[in-house]
């Protein structure tokens, strides 16, 4: 099992930046991913980025162009989304996962939180 919970959402301006966090717990975790998605209203949940717990291996969508940065601290189990140069297309709900990568390129989450609602104004 694999307890996550993320914070760090909130009511921004366009240009702006946040700091996502996600806390895991549970016996398993660091055998995962832990990944950041997004889901906007009327729209699928797509991926954003994910970082591998033992190896300092970090993944990104290709919108995040160099605005997103995804980071870890052992000591405190947590997993950072440092997000610069906000858009209101950003606006969503973040997720984060305990997920696995597949052979077809995707990702797949055994365990997800809450979410966090990230608003952009512009």
């Amino acid at each position: 099992q694999v307890q996550l919970a993320e914070s760090g959402g909130e009511l921004v301006q366009a240009g702006g930046s946040l700091r996502l966090s996600c806390v895991a717990s549970g016996p398993s975790f660091t055998s995962y991913h832990i990944g950041w998605f997004r889901q906007a209203p009327g729209k699928e949940r797509e991926f954003v980025s994910a970082i591998r717990w033992s190896v300092d291996r970090r993944f990104y969508a290709d919108f995040v162009k160099g605005r997103f940065t995804i980071s870890r601290d052992y000591a405190k189990n947590t997993v950072y989304l440092q997000m610069n140069s906000l858009e209101p297309d950003d606006t969503a709900v973040y997720y984060c996962a305990a997920v696995r990568p597949t052979v077809w390129g995707t990702w797949s989450g055994d365990y997800w939180g809450q979410g966090t609602q990230v608003t952009v104004s512009s």
